[in-house]
């Protein structure tokens, strides 16, 4: 058994979205999940995950070997 419900996901991108069967065949899976709108996508940046990326990757300036900065 497919894990796909092809007849729903044709009509969505061929009726709902306008694109040829051509189209739609070439999506993958997740760009057509992402052109519907059914993609939860990554969450927001929370304020700890960018304090550990703040200090993983500090924004410093570092001298040349010219000296110049």
């Amino acid at each position: 058994m497919s894990g796909f419900d092809w007849p729903t996901l044709m009509r969505a991108g061929l009726r709902g979205l306008g694109l040829s069967p051509a189209e739609f065949w070439r999506l993958t899976p997740a760009e057509l999940q992402l052109l519907l709108g059914a993609s939860p996508g990554n969450a927001p940046l929370a304020r700890a995950r960018l304090d550990e990326l703040l200090a993983a990757y500090p924004d410093t300036k570092k001298e040349t070997e010219n000296g110049g900065v």
